[in-house]
């Protein structure tokens, strides 16, 4: 089986591969985990968003299961991390091995308005969504005039 290879067509600006090469470096560089592994942190979007009575951390986590997602909450700071170790398959000759270890961490302050105790966590098609409540004397309320 043949692989895909990538056929520069036309002119190649020196510079830009210069910054592509140097780019690739920096990120192997600074995304390679400390155990020397070779897992790296995981480039996933997060999402924070507000309303009168809930904050939404919407991060994308995709191909992790609930047992590889652990979501501390302490001292008012949030913390996602995710770990996905390598799976091997005995099945044929590997041609090309880019699903490794993957990690994913990220950690948020929350304001004093957040009730850590009711905290509620779902994991759905590759989506996280952590829902934390409000504090009751910190929601908008609404004043009648009299």
């Amino acid at each position: 089986m043949a692989l895909p290879t990538r056929v520069p067509q036309g002119y190649v600006d020196p510079a830009e591969s210069a910054q592509r090469d140097f780019n690739a470096m920096l990120n192997r560089f600074f995304n390679t985990s400390p155990s020397g592994d070779g897992g790296r942190l995981a480039p996933y979007g997060v999402d924070v968003r507000e309303d009168g009575d809930h904050i939404y951390v919407e991060a994308e986590l995709p191909g992790f299961k609930k047992g590889d997602v652990d979501i501390p909450l302490e001292n008012q700071t949030l913390t996602i991390s995710a770990e996905r170790r390598e799976q091997r398959e005995a099945k044929g000759d590997l041609l090309l091995h880019e699903r490794r270890y993957a990690r994913f961490l990220r950690s948020f302050t929350l304001p004093p308005t957040v009730d850590e105790k009711t905290v509620d966590a779902k994991l759905s098609d590759g989506v996280l969504t952590v829902t934390l409540n409000k504090r009751e004397e910190s929601k908008p309320r609404k004043i009648s005039v009299s």
